[in-house]
């Protein structure tokens, strides 16, 4: 039975980084014309210039991806506004009317008044879209003061999809949901 003896180029035959003897080698063998243990062409001997290499790489590529992200962002935002603003033309020939928009609670058992008209784009009142043609989300921490002053909610870029990346069943194209709001659905 024979045993396998690991390879020279083993880890058991390698010194431990950041030793002196490693640095004296490293330095005599620069001298001398050779090269290192680990020197290969194009390659630094710290290995931290390489760890920092790769983090300045890897933080280009996420900025990269952020910005493709937003851009995508801000031209699924500009449909979605023409898409509103069509609806408004149509909601205003058909004649239906705009209601008073609340702002629930997280744990939906509070409804806050705000200052603003407009029609709900869901069932459960927790998205909608004002006279001006702004979308918002239309929920809000429990609040004691909400209950008496009220809610000003901010609008919101207005997405394609309601309720993207939620449960089964939750989410509908705003096509749709603007359909349904003319109809008479919501």
């Amino acid at each position: 039975m024979s045993t396998q003896q690991p390879a020279p180029d083993g880890p058991r035959d390698r010194p431990a980084p950041g030793r002196d003897d490693d640095a004296r080698d490293g330095a005599a063998a620069r001298a001398s014309g050779g090269a290192t243990d680990g020197a290969r062409e194009g390659a630094t001997d710290d290995p931290t210039d390489a760890a920092a290499q790769w983090r300045a790489r890897r933080r280009e590529a996420a900025g990269a991806h952020a910005d493709a992200l937003a851009a995508r962002q801000r031209a699924e935002s500009a449909r979605a506004r023409a898409i509103i603003a069509e609806f408004l033309v149509d909601v205003r020939a058909r004649g239906v009317a705009p209601v008073p928009l609340h702002v629930r609670s997280y744990d939906r058992r509070a409804r806050y008044r705000t200052p603003l008209e407009g029609w709900y784009l869901r069932r459960d009142e927790t998205v909608g879209i004002d006279t001006a043609g702004e979308f918002y989300v239309l929920t809000a921490p429990p609040s004691l003061v909400a209950r008496f002053r009220g809610v000003q909610p901010t609008p919101q870029d207005p997405p394609l999809v309601i309720g993207a990346g939620g449960k089964d069943g939750e989410s509908i194209d705003l096509p749709d949901a603007l359909a349904r709001v003319l109809s008479g659905e919501v």
